[in-house]
């Protein structure tokens, strides 16, 4: 199991290769609810983030549910 660090109301930024069947380039997501997804095998942990989507001119954009790679949440996020 991961050691997950990600607070409600924290700006991630995720590449296309950080998300399960991306159907857009990199998304800017403010986080409002983490979820776990525990129907799958713990070799590919997936974590369900529900946030808004944050534009390129930073205003608000549309709410979002993106599962996201568990370990790009780790704890250890310095290469961020």
């Amino acid at each position: 199991m991961f050691d997950l660090r990600v607070r409600l109301g924290e700006v991630i930024r995720l590449s296309a290769a950080d998300r399960l069947r991306p159907t857009e380039g990199p998304v800017v997501l403010w986080v409002t609810g983490v979820r776990l997804v525990a129907n799958r095998p713990e070799q590919d942990e997936w974590v369900w983030l529900e946030g808004v989507k944050i534009g390129y001119d930073g205003r608000s954009g549309d709410q979002a549910q993106i599962l996201v790679r568990a370990s790009r949440l780790a704890t250890d996020r310095s290469t961020q």
